[in-house]
């Protein structure tokens, strides 16, 4: 295949995925960027598989953090 006839190719590859836009399922998007919805299945199996992680809170860990720094 000559160069003219690759390069057409890949033109034609590149505005196909310019303007392509498939179909946004917000509500999915939304339920998965919440960490899931009460009630949900997989929420729950996750807690079973790891439960030291239910009451995990970030904030608690930084003034452990900030408690151990001014002590020493």
């Amino acid at each position: 295949m000559g160069r003219g006839r690759q390069k057409a190719k890949h033109t034609k590859v590149a505005r196909d995925l310019k303007y392509f836009s498939p179909e946004t399922n917000y509500g999915a998007l939304q339920q998965e960027l919440s960490h899931g919805a009460v009630g949900d299945p997989r929420l729950e199996e996750d807690l079973e598989k790891w439960p030291e992680y239910a009451g995990y809170d970030a904030d608690e860990d930084d003034d452990l953090d900030e408690d151990q720094s001014k002590s020493a």
